[in-house]
Order: structure tokens, then C-alpha cells, then sequence
């Protein structure tokens, strides 16, 4: 699907139609607001959402429209991400996501992976105190999540991976290849180094709905980042 460039948009449009918007979200910025207090604190904020939502109301500042999250990205992953423009849509959606969407991502990981593929499992909770996700043994304390994978290439100390996350829970794919010891690179949170980015980027998403044969892919901006020439 061609992408589509506003001018007054800081990312492109890859899909647009009367009930969903698919964009390629850049690296750096939040999908929607954080747990800000009042309403002027949560508009301030720079994220897909509030453009989106300037962007649907054209200028109109009374207007009633607005989009709806369908699924989320982290503030640091880049890629394909769909916002529903109304709430029967986006119910819609959120309700049958992991029977009808099949994400794939591109990761760099550090370190050279021993196998070609493989799939993680574990039971993932948020921890308050540490505010990290992290793995428990008690599937009573957690909620069961799976990842697929397989390695491309490697390139210097890192390993280029295609991964198909099965579940969708929060920084599932970060938390399982740090616990693996192939933390993604820039990713400090999840003891990966520094790097002037995270190298995680939702390439593709296909929807098993008909209304949508074609998958929504967003190609990585910097080629040499994942993995070309490896």
C-alpha cells in the first residue's frame, strides 16, 4: 500500500478510509497521552493521537470528530500502527485483535542468537515497584504470553531478528529477548546499551478481515539500522 505524506502531518499515512487510519509511527513518539493530571496537562502532550485527531477535525476547532486507539506502540518502537475514527469501530477491533491481526516486527538484538528461530513463553506482570514487566512462574500472577522468532542476519555483536509476537501484552517482546540475554539494542530499560535509538519497528500488520486483503507495512527509514547488506 503507498504511503501518503501531509504536509502538515510529521509521519506518513499509509491507509486511510471512512473507519480506520494506519500510519508509520516515528520513533520517539507516544501513541497517546501518559497519566498526566487534567485536561491541558494530556492535550500538551505530543502524541499520534492528538495529531490524528487535529488532523481528522480539519482545522475545525469545535468539531466533534476524533480517532480512537485500537492497539498501542511503545513511545521508542517505530512503525505500523491503525486508529479506528469511531468508537463502534475501535470496539470492534479491540475486541477480536488477537484473533484477526498478525503483527510482525524487525529487532537488532545484542548478540549473536545460537539458534535460527524459536519461540519465547512465559506469564508477564507488571511490577510497581520496579515499574518493569518481568516473568513469574505462578500463571495465577501473570498472563501467559508468546513470541516467535527468527534470525536474518548478524551484523558486528548484534543479531537481526523477524519477530511474531502471539499475545499482546505490555513490552512483551522487549521483556522476553532481555530474558533470553539479547536484550534489543538501545533499549536501556531492558538492560540493552545506548544506542541513539531502540532498534524495534512494527514492519507489518495484517488484518484477516476481507474489507482488507493487502497487509499495511511500513518500511524502516534507515535501511542500514536493520539489517541491509548483512
Amino acid at each position: 500500500m503507498k504511503k501518503h505524506q501531509h504536509r502538515f502531518l510529521p509521519f506518513d499515512v499509509i491507509f486511510e478510509d471512512r473507519d480506520i487510519i494506519v500510519i508509520d509511527k516515528p520513533e520517539g513518539l507516544l501513541t497517546t497521552h501518559t497519566r498526566l493530571h487534567g485536561r491541558a496537562a494530556r492535550e500538551a502532550q505530543m502524541t499520534a493521537e492528538n495529531i490524528l485527531n487535529d488532523y481528522v477535525r480539519k482545522g475545525q476547532a469545535k468539531s466533534s470528530k476524533r480517532v480512537w486507539l485500537v492497539h498501542r506502540l511503545d513511545r521508542e518502537t517505530s512503525g505500523v500502527m491503525m486508529f479506528a475514527k469511531s468508537e463502534a469501530v475501535a470496539d470492534n477491533l479491540r475486541d477480536r485483535w488477537n484473533e484477526i491481526a498478525e503483527k510482525t516486527y524487525l529487532a537488532k538484538v545484542e548478540g549473536k542468537m545460537a539458534e535460527e528461530a524459536g519461540t519465547f513463553k512465559s506469564y508477564l506482570r507488571d511490577d510497581p515497584r520496579t515499574m518493569k514487566v518481568s516473568s513469574v512462574a505462578d500463571p495465577a500472577q501473570g498472563k501467559l504470553s508468546v513470541t516467535e522468532w527468527k534470525k536474518l542476519g548478524e551484523e558486528g555483536g548484534a543479531t537481526l531478528v523477524e519477530v511474531k509476537p502471539k499475545t499482546g501484552r505490555k513490552n512483551q517482546i522487549r521483556v522476553h529477548f532481555s530474558e533470553a540475554g539479547h536484550p534489543i539494542v538501545g533499549d536501556v530499560k531492558y538492560g540493552g546499551r545506548k544506542a541513539k535509538r531502540m532498534y524495534l519497528h512494527a514492519l507489518e500488520l495484517k488484518l484477516a478481515l476481507p474489507r482488507y486483503p493487502e497487509p499495511f507495512r511500513a518500511e524502516p527509514r534507515d535501511d542500514s539500522l536493520f539489517g541491509q547488506g548483512l
